[in-house]
């Protein structure tokens, strides 16, 4: 063989392999999770990833979406707004048409900007924002984007749900607000005012705090100025180990007060508190296993075996589903045929009924408020091997959890 025909062969090669590349990019829809995977908030980042890749490997077992394998890629942003933006950047490079992004609000503002101006300036290389955890209500009132779409209650949502049910705790006279210092921990303590007073004026709202996001180590004077507040009941939206430690200080503290959370059923809570935390911590969520949902339950037991963790967090699996049944509508995993298709769908999931508001891309989901407590009667499955579970006090329809809305969607052209 001459030199002129190795070249040929080489070249004819070289084409060859750069022509099926692409081929095989296609058969592939990447999300890409960008959330701390290491930290102190580590085990946030790392629980996404664990309830995303459940949701991609059942409907890969199913021949995946329009033909395709869904893969779920990690990034690691450290729980910091620049980290996710320089993580932002990579995910562009690697045409990834999907981030999703839960742990921290001022997290997902800076991403929610940054994927606007990228797709504003790349309308052949768009983004879509899966938002399944970051609570932040501006997200659908004035930082409203078409480019993100919320599929679970925001924290003015699960406020509203919270403070229904202390209206009718009698017992529920003095209130602590104790929350994390960024926008996420702001938005809870304004709720929690302006609600508490409008529901129950006759409650006092004893002291408040706001708390460096995964810095304080020993939260026990905290629990001091608590205890010397007289506060019967702590409101706090603290998530990861700034909830554990706080609880635990609680306990080896002895102080008695109920703590109504934003996260206690799940990121080890349980298993920092333990026995302590029977009939004084209370948990606001979309679901949690011992709902009378046999559904859910079927499902919950199948995600524990597979994965080792309790169920709890539905907006990742509503993300996955909702996605999945836009593109199947949309015939397409363009990112903005599919957001079209998100626009004010109507989707039955085991849970229940869901809607994705067109106006503000938030989903509109039930809520209940459940409480810490020992295995039997109406609490069957424990939380996190514990020997303790959390027992449903109440249920909020979808319908009565509508949060009011001030967004102007600037819509992008086609």
């Amino acid at each position: 063989m001459n030199i002129n025909t190795i070249r040929s062969s080489l070249l004819g090669a070289a084409m060859t392999l750069l022509a099926a590349t692409p081929v095989l990019a296609a058969d592939t829809i990447k999300i890409a999770l960008i959330d701390p995977l290491s930290g102190p908030f580590a085990n946030a980042g790392e629980t996404g990833l664990k309830y995303l890749r459940y949701e991609a490997d059942k409907f890969n077992a199913r021949g995946g979406v329009l033909g395709k394998k869904i893969e779920i890629v990690g990034f690691d942003n450290k729980m910091s707004a620049q980290e996710s933006l320089v993580a932002l950047q990579t995910v562009i490079n690697q045409k990834i048409a999907y981030v999703a992004q839960g742990n921290g609000s001022s997290v997902a503002a800076a991403l929610i900007e940054g994927i606007a101006k990228h797709n504003a300036r790349n309308p052949d290389n768009r983004i879509l924002f899966l938002n399944p955890a970051a609570q932040d209500p501006a997200f659908n009132n004035d930082k409203c984007n078409f480019w993100h779409f919320r599929f679970f209650a925001n924290s003015d949502t699960r406020m509203e749900a919270i403070t229904d049910h202390i209206k009718n705790e009698k017992q529920v006279q003095k209130v602590y607000l104790l929350n994390q210092d960024y926008q996420y921990g702001h938005a809870i303590a304004k709720a929690a005012r302006e609600q508490v007073v409008a529901k129950r004026p006759d409650v006092k709202i004893v002291g408040e705090d706001l708390v460096a996001p995964g810095k304080v180590k020993d939260f026990s004077p905290y629990v001091a100025k608590i205890k010397a507040s007289g506060a019967d009941t702590v409101i706090t939206g603290n998530w990861g180990t700034d909830l554990s430690l706080l609880v635990r200080a609680a306990k080896d503290a002895g102080m008695n007060t109920v703590f109504y959370t934003f996260t206690g059923g799940s990121l080890g809570t349980p298993q920092a508190i333990g026995e302590a935390g029977v009939e004084r911590v209370r948990y606001v969520a979309e679901y949690t296993n011992n709902m009378e949902n046999k559904a859910m339950e079927t499902m919950a037991v199948d995600f524990k075996k597979q994965t080792g963790m309790d169920f709890m967090w539905v907006g990742y699996k509503n993300a996955v589903e909702m996605v999945v049944a836009a593109m199947q509508q949309a015939k397409s995993d363009d990112p903005y045929k599919v957001a079209l298709a998100l626009e004010g769908m109507n989707f039955k999931s085991e849970l229940a009924d869901i809607w994705m508001r067109k106006e503000d891309h938030q989903a509109i989901v039930p809520l209940s408020i459940s409480t810490m407590a020992k295995l039997g009667g109406k609490v069957k499955y424990d939380a996190e091997n514990t020997g303790f579970g959390f027992r449903t006090d109440a249920v909020f329809a979808a319908k009565d959890m509508i949060p009011p809305t001030t967004c102007k969607m600037e819509r992008p052209a086609k």
